[in-house]
């Protein structure tokens, strides 16, 4: 068993432990009303993508979402909450760094005592989650089981929904797998992204991510027979038969969406081994994208013009 296959494997018990945390992520993730900004990059971005749809659709209050790189530094948050497993990256301590005053920054990571903790004012570290692994599965999805807890979404029934999906059949052979297409709407198009990621990042397949109501418009051309399209969460029936009748497999169990990722994972992990591929050690990927020191692109000097 591989590192990765480990850290997927712990999942369900490490969201019980996440879940424990909901009161303090509460007072950390803003009170209602407040207008929030959530970053990351890569996988932390698609965490913020989710975690601001969960937010606004509770009624928490305007939550937008960015990468940091493209962070909207001219515009005034309330609060600016940070997704970073390594507490390292480059783009979102620049970021951190050009904020307004009077913002309230707040960090989501998995190792204390790193350079983000210098840079904002409040931290949650969800050390039981941090990985050994290259690629990220359960810092993530251990973010969103909380993100889920705060913001009124039932979990009673997550930790059985992870375990099943550690034991479900894949759905499709990973030896004929090619052409891979991942479909959510609300909080779970972040998912969907990330599972297309995860198949990219570790097994090199060439996958996508798209809202699925947006699918029609455009990327549907390429469904055909050899594609498999994925659903995370509820999509609509009629979508779906859109998609079987171009001779496209469909997968859509209904199953509860941060178990679908976990199946994705899996997936990703399995078709990496069909193709000869180390799923600890993937190709051009690193645990943390650190830059040299900024220059004049880079979002320091661009809030100053």
């Amino acid at each position: 068993m591989t590192v990765i296959d480990s850290e997927i494997a712990s999942q369900p018990e490490v969201w019980a432990t996440a879940l424990a945390l909901t009161d303090r992520a509460r007072s950390l993730f803003g009170p209602p009303g407040e207008r929030v900004l959530a970053v990351g990059c890569g996988t932390s971005a698609f965490v913020a993508q989710s975690f601001a749809a969960l937010r606004e659709a509770a009624g928490a209050g305007e939550t937008d979402a960015a990468f940091a790189s493209e962070a909207p530094v001219h515009r005034r948050y309330d609060r600016v909450v940070a997704f970073s497993r390594s507490g390292t990256t480059t783009e979102v301590l620049d970021l951190l760094g050009a904020l307004a005053p009077g913002t309230v920054r707040v960090a989501v990571t998995a190792v204390d005592g790193m350079p983000v903790g210098r840079v904002v004012d409040e931290q949650l570290t969800l050390d039981f989650a941090d990985e050994t692994a290259v690629v990220q599965t359960r810092f993530p999805t251990a973010t969103l089981a909380l993100a889920r807890a705060v913001y009124g979404h039932p979990v009673d029934d997550l930790i059985a929904a992870g375990r099943a999906a550690l034991a479900a059949p894949l759905p499709v052979d990973p030896k004929r797998l090619g052409h891979v297409v991942f479909l959510g709407r609300g909080w779970t198009l972040g998912l969907a992204h990330e599972a297309a990621l995860k198949l990219r990042e570790v097994a090199r397949v060439t996958a996508e991510s798209y809202p699925a109501l947006d699918y029609r418009h455009g990327p549907i051309a390429l469904a055909g027979p050899g594609s498999l399209v994925c659903g995370i969460g509820d999509l609509p029936a009629n979508l779906l038969a859109d998609v079987a009748a171009l001779g496209a497999q469909v997968h859509a169990p209904g199953d509860d969406p941060l178990a679908a990722l976990v199946l994705a994972q899996r997936l990703a992990v399995a078709t990496a081994r069909a193709r000869g591929l180390d799923p600890d050690h993937p190709a051009h990927i690193v645990r943390s994208v650190v830059l040299p020191p900024a220059g004049p692109d880079s979002i320091l000097a661009r809030s100053a013009r």
